[in-house]
């Protein structure tokens, strides 16, 4: 077989119209059936929309290696860069009045809202290759283990381009279907995402007056505490400590109950307050941290305490780094 056969066939499989591979399966008209039942959509409009959507191999093999799998000291590699720490900078920069109205408003810290978005797409550069309804439709029509989130995933997006009016083949976002400056899911945009200035459209794209209130929104509606601490390094003495490692990022001890186990926390912590025992795997030990109510509502974003820390890290970075160029010398 010539290289020009062998790569039209590679082609052909990786990327299947979906009335090749699902339009007659149950889980198809069954979804079909629901979104004209229970939101009027049209059965004939739906199908025709449904024969332009791709089911797309890539997706699927990128959905078997999350960065989360790795350890500590290379996920943060990834976003402790020079890159991403001058970008944030320069995006603070580039944005500064609306990160000034936002934390107003909401609260949250403008480092935090940045981090988020640094970590999500660097500041905008990488909101995503794929249409938003092909990696909906590939993950919840051809990858079982997560087929019912993507499913509602799917039935959100086709609402919100509703109220929207957004042409469903348009929006692009990343292979699990995450859209704009934030990568919010459809469900999180139908939620969370705000009109920032005024226009009617909650546009977190291309507007990031938009997308900078659309995260501080989130945090906001899932209990973001403003002004209090987020976490803080420390350090255990024996082993002791490790009786308060468990599985999860909800605080779930105290600091009294972490210091009757040699854990030497910052005496600006009270012994009642809630925390979190935190380890992260190093070359040849682990860094302990404690985290706070407002570390765990960094995870309602996503739920790995390594995005969480690498989000706190960045925007303190950022946060660093800005006050040290605009201080007076």
């Amino acid at each position: 077989m010539n290289f020009k056969i062998a790569l039209s066939l590679v082609l052909l499989l990786a990327v299947r119209p979906v009335t090749a591979e699902i339009a007659n399966t149950d889980s198809f008209n069954g979804f079909v059936r629901h979104m004209v039942r229970q939101h009027h959509f049209k059965e004939t409009e739906l199908r025709k929309l449904f024969k332009a959507v791709e089911i797309q191999q890539s997706i699927l093999e990128a959905m078997s290696k999350p960065a989360e799998a790795k350890p500590w000291f290379q996920y943060r590699e990834i976003f402790m860069t020079e890159t991403r720490i001058a970008g944030g900078v320069q995006f603070w920069r580039d944005n500064e009045a609306a990160l000034q109205a936002v934390e107003r408003q909401y609260g949250v810290p403008a480092e935090i809202i940045i981090a988020i978005i640094g970590v999500e797409t660097r500041y905008g550069a990488h909101t995503g290759k794929y249409r938003v309804i092909d990696a909906l439709s590939t993950l919840g029509f051809a990858y079982p283990p997560r087929s019912e989130f993507f499913l509602k995933e799917l039935e959100n997006f086709l609402l919100l381009s509703r109220e929207e009016h957004v042409d469903p083949l348009q929006p692009m976002g990343s292979y699990a279907g995450a859209m704009g400056l934030p990568q919010f899911m459809p469900s999180s945009f139908r939620t969370f995402a705000a009109d920032f200035d005024g226009d009617r459209k909650r546009d977190i794209w291309k507007n990031s007056g938009d997308a900078i209130a659309s995260v501080a929104n989130y945090f906001v509606q899932n209990q973001w505490r403003a002004g209090a601490p987020i976490a803080f390094p420390v350090t255990a003495s024996g082993e002791a400590y490790k009786q308060a490692l468990s599985k999860g990022v909800k605080p779930d001890t105290t600091v009294s109950q972490l210091r009757t186990l040699q854990v030497a926390i910052p005496p600006q912590l009270a012994n009642s307050e809630p925390v979190k025992l935190l380890a992260y795997q190093q070359p040849a030990n682990e860094d302990l941290w404690v985290g706070l109510h407002n570390f765990y509502v960094i995870t309602r974003y996503n739920h790995s305490p390594l995005y969480a820390m690498a989000v706190y890290q960045l925007s303190q970075a950022i946060a660093d780094r800005k006050k040290s160029q605009f201080s007076p010398a």
